[in-house]
């Protein structure tokens, strides 16, 4: 059975990034219980993001970052290709990540 998307974001390096209902409530609930409140946040980081760095461990994982007040989301992703991928995790942090910065809004 093949679970319901629950959002699919465009990002401004022109891929689809997508999560299914069942995935995010993992994330909001074992993974980082508190991004639960901040789907809405990781649409918008995903959308409109202040920078975006690629992994230094894996070519193909990238981190959106949004800054909303004292804290940033970090939006886990994983580009399948240049095309399409999907949300690996999300959380709230104080930090950017290492790694090679590919896009920064400013």
């Amino acid at each position: 059975m093949v679970d319901e998307i629950l959002f699919m974001v465009q990002t401004p390096l022109g891929v689809a990034i997508r999560t299914t209902k069942a995935y995010w409530t993992t994330i909001a609930t074992i993974k980082h219980p508190s991004i639960a409140t901040h789907k809405e946040d990781v649409q918008l980081t995903l959308e409109d993001p202040d920078q975006v760095r690629k992994s230094k461990q894996d070519p193909r994982v990238h981190l959106y970052y949004k800054n909303i007040g004292k804290v940033q989301v970090c939006v886990v992703t994983d580009h399948i290709d240049q095309k399409e991928g999907y949300i690996i995790t999300a959380y709230l942090t104080d930090r950017v990540k290492e790694g090679e910065k590919i896009y920064d809004k400013n």
